[in-house]
């Protein structure tokens, strides 16, 4: 049957610019492989990065890698390609993991920002709160609660029946690009969705928003200059991959179906799904003396 099978408009109208955006978001996604890999392969290797920071940071890439993978080699096929099509299985899927990915990866920004609150209000108590049996937990909480919450969701949006088009004006199977293709009353859908958006947006990041609260006012009470400075520098990488991942995912997903905009939404897509994920790994490692120090040790070993 004809509406099993999805045609993805992607960039469709923009014929003429294919190939140069294809060249573009290639670099774009190399990049951005290269430097979560290389931020993977120093947190595994380097004796000076094995605490519980850089276990989430080493997690955190390795989500990242998987979450672009997910959703950049379809939409730079879609660039050679005028219309492509997608079966009904695979767009479940593709949007099946790239909720349950970027689930994760809220989950563990927000572990994160509680390991920053520990280290810097609670110095003293730091190895005691956070062992490494806690951050195994919280890794498979983060992963195990992202994918229920994921598969919920896709479920519930693939059970809607998509009798008319059948075309996504998308570069991938995005929630609110499939949800405006259903034929029937989706009210319910979107409550689920504005649910679902709340426990992987909205509360990780109040719970980021408190944690950086009060690592401000413990901050400002640092008397030393320094301590400050380095208090600060280690949060600000953090902060700076936080904001926009939030930013954009609030924009698009709490919206109603009413005010869906494709093409507003295809450009704040393609910011979260290529250009921040290749900026994370630049920001963690210029702001970061101990992951350039460990970069910076890998290549003098191995250079003649």
């Amino acid at each position: 049957m004809t509406w099993r099978i999805f045609v993805i408009l992607g960039f469709g109208d923009l014929a003429e610019l294919q190939i140069f955006f294809f060249g573009l978001f290639l670099i774009m996604h190399l990049v951005t492989l290269a430097g979560h890999t290389t931020i993977v392969l120093l947190t595994l290797i380097d004796s000076c990065l094995q605490t519980p920071m850089y276990f989430f940071l080493r997690n955190l890439s390795t989500v990242e890698i998987c979450y672009t993978l997910v959703i950049v080699p379809n939409m730079l096929a879609n660039f050679l390609s005028r219309n492509q099509r997608m079966p009904f299985l695979g767009c479940a899927l593709q949007m099946h993991f790239f909720v349950a990915l970027g689930g994760a990866e809220c989950f563990l920004l927000a572990v994160m920002a509680y390991d920053r609150f520990v280290a810097i209000c609670k110095p003293l108590h730091y190895t005691l709160l956070i062992t490494r049996t806690l951050c195994l937990q919280m890794l498979a909480l983060a992963c195990i609660g992202s994918f229920a919450l994921s598969l919920t969701l896709t479920t519930l949006i693939f059970l809607l029946p998509f009798c008319q088009s059948h075309e996504i004006n998308h570069f991938f199977c995005d929630i609110p690009a499939v949800l405006f293709l259903a034929c029937s009353d989706t009210r319910a859908n979107e409550i689920a969705v504005f649910l679902v958006c709340t426990l992987i947006l909205l509360i990780p990041f109040l719970l980021i928003l408190l944690s950086y609260g009060f690592i401000i006012a413990a901050v400002l009470r640092i008397r030393s200059a320094a301590g400050r400075s380095k208090a600060f520098s280690t949060c600000a990488g953090h902060l700076l991959v936080s904001l926009p991942h939030y930013g954009c995912a609030v924009f698009i997903y709490i919206c109603p179906k009413s005010c869906y905009a494709p093409d507003q939404d295809k450009i704040v897509s393609l910011i979260y799904t290529n250009v921040t994920p290749m900026l994370y790994p630049m920001i963690y490692s210029l702001r970061n003396k101990e992951v350039k120090g460990a970069l910076g040790r890998l290549l003098h070993s191995h250079s003649p």
